[in-house]
C-alpha cells in the first residue's frame, strides 16, 4: 500500500432538509429566528401522548423533475429520493461539477440508522393483506443502506465509492470522519459525506416512545398547547427527544482541490476523535466520550482552550444531556462556563443517522458568520448552572474552533473539530 498523501480536507458546501425548511438556506434562516419546527404528526396514527414530531415542510418527491411516476412508485424508500436531491443541492452549493475528471475522484457516504423501514412496512402490508407475490422485486434494493448514495451516483455522475457508514445517531459524523481520511490519504478528492433519516412511521414513532426515550406530552406540558416547544436540551423540564425526519450532506474536498477548481472553503476538518463505550446500549459512557474529545482535540493538535464553541448531541433526554455536561466539565474544567453551548436539536429535533450531518453544517455557517445559534425553550436547571447554553437568541461571537459532537445507540461516539477559515 502505498504512503498516505496527507492532505488537508476542508467543507466546500453543504446541504440540508429539516423540519424547519426544505433546504439549508430556510433551515438557517428559521434557526437563526429562533425558531423550532415541530408539530403534531399528520401521517399516521400514534398515541395522543408521543405525537409530537419534526416534519420537513413542503416536501414531495413527486414534483422533483429527475423522478418519473415509474421511478416514485419503484423507490418507495422515502429516503432515496431525499438523498437524491440533497446530495444535488450540496454540489451545487459547493460549485464542484462532476465532469471526467472528479466524477471518479469523488464518493459518496450516507448514513443512516434506520434505513428503508417505510419500506419494508409497504411490502409486510402488502404480504399481509394481498398475498406474498405483492411484496416488491424492489425491496431489497430500497432498504440496502448503500442505495441512496448509488442513486444520487446515477443521478450526478459520480463513481467513486459508495456506502453507508451504520454508526447509529452518530452516522454521519463517521461519514464526514471516514471521508475526511479517505481524501487525506488519497483515496479520493471529494467526498459527499452525510446522513439521511425518514423515520416517521408509527411502529417507530411509538417504539421510541415505548423505550421511554422521546418525550412524552400530557396536558400540563407546556409543548400541548405549542408543540415547538417539546425539545428543550439541557432544560429542567426536558422528557425526552422529538423525532425527526432530515438530511444533511457536507461536500469535503483536498486543499488542492479547492484552490485548482477555485471553490471556497468553509471550514477545516481538523480533528476526529471516535470510542466506543463497552457499557450499555443506550446509557453513555461518560470515560470513552471525554476520550472521544481528547482525541478529536489532540488530532487537531490544539488544546482545549482553543476550542470556541460546542455543538452539543444535546438529545433533551434527562440521561444523555447530564452525560454530556459531565463529560464537558471534564474536558474543559474551571473553563466550561466561557465556552458556549448549542442544542440545534431544541429547534430540528433528532433526525437519527442525519442529524449530527444537519448539525455540522449549521455549525460551519455559524461559525463563519461569528455566530452562535440558540438553544431554544431553555429553563435553567440548576445542575447546570455553570454552563452556557446560549438560550433563546443568536450572539455574535468570534471563535476559530467548534466541536461538534455525535453519540449513538449501541455506545458509539464520534466528535468532530472544525476550524475556520
Amino acid at each position: 500500500m502505498r504512503a498516505p498523501q496527507n492532505r488537508r480536507v476542508f467543507v466546500a458546501g453543504y446541504a440540508a432538509a429539516t423540519c424547519l425548511g426544505n433546504t439549508f438556506n430556510k433551515t438557517w434562516q428559521a434557526a437563526v429566528e429562533g425558531c423550532a419546527g415541530f408539530q403534531r404528526v399528520d401521517r399516521c396514527e400514534t398515541s395522543s401522548r408521543s405525537n409530537i414530531v419534526g416534519q420537513i415542510p413542503d416536501w414531495d418527491p413527486k414534483s422533483l423533475p429527475y423522478v418519473t411516476a415509474k421511478e416514485a412508485s419503484v423507490w418507495n424508500a422515502e429516503y432515496v429520493f431525499l438523498t437524491m436531491e440533497i446530495c444535488r443541492q450540496a454540489l451545487a452549493h459547493a460549485g464542484l461539477e462532476m465532469n471526467n475528471e472528479t466524477g471518479p475522484a469523488t464518493a459518496c457516504l450516507i448514513g443512516s440508522a434506520l434505513n428503508g423501514t417505510d419500506s419494508f412496512r409497504i411490502a409486510m402490508e402488502n404480504y399481509v393483506n394481498r398475498g406474498p407475490f405483492k411484496v416488491s422485486p424492489y425491496l431489497l434494493p430500497n432498504v440496502c443502506a448503500n442505495l441512496p448514495a448509488g442513486k444520487a451516483g446515477m443521478l450526478l455522475n459520480f463513481t467513486g465509492p459508495i456506502f453507508s457508514p451504520q454508526g447509529a445517531c452518530a452516522s454521519a459524523n463517521h461519514a464526514i470522519a471516514i471521508g475526511a481520511r479517505m481524501i487525506r490519504d488519497g483515496d479520493c478528492d471529494f467526498v459527499l459525506a452525510g446522513g439521511v433519516e425518514t423515520c416517521l412511521v408509527p411502529e417507530i414513532i411509538q417504539g421510541f416512545s415505548n423505550m421511554l426515550a422521546t418525550i412524552k406530552v400530557g396536558p400540563k406540558d407546556r409543548a400541548h398547547d405549542d408543540p415547538c416547544q417539546a425539545s428543550r436540551p439541557f432544560s429542567i423540564d426536558r422528557k425526552g427527544f422529538v423525532l425527526s425526519e432530515g438530511a444533511g450532506v457536507l461536500v469535503l474536498a483536498a486543499e488542492e482541490k479547492i484552490q485548482q477548481l477555485g471553490l471556497t472553503a468553509k471550514a477545516e476538518i481538523a480533528g476526529i476523535g471516535w470510542t466506543s463505550d463497552a457499557k450499555h446500549f443506550t446509557r453513555p459512557n461518560k470515560q470513552t466520550i471525554v476520550r472521544a474529545i481528547h482525541d478529536a482535540v489532540d488530532d487537531a493538535e490544539i488544546s482545549p482552550e482553543d476550542i470556541g464553541a460546542v455543538n452539543a448531541h444535546g438529545t433533551s433526554t434527562p440521561t444523555g444531556d447530564s452525560t454530556e455536561v459531565d463529560v464537558l466539565r471534564e474536558v474543559f474544567g474551571k473553563n466550561i462556563g466561557r465556552i458556549p453551548v448549542t442544542a440545534n436539536k431544541s429547534q430540528v429535533g433528532h433526525s437519527l443517522g442525519a442529524s449530527a450531518a444537519i448539525e455540522a453544517a449549521l455549525a460551519v455557517e455559524a461559525m463563519s458568520r461569528s455566530l452562535l445559534l440558540p438553544t431554544v425553550n431553555h429553563i435553567p436547571d440548576p445542575a447546570f448552572d455553570d454552563l452556557d447554553c446560549v438560550p433563546a437568541s443568536c450572539r455574535k461571537h468570534s471563535y476559530e474552533h467548534v466541536l461538534s459532537n455525535s453519540f449513538g445507540f449501541g455506545g458509539t461516539n464520534c466528535c468532530i473539530v472544525f476550524r475556520g477559515v
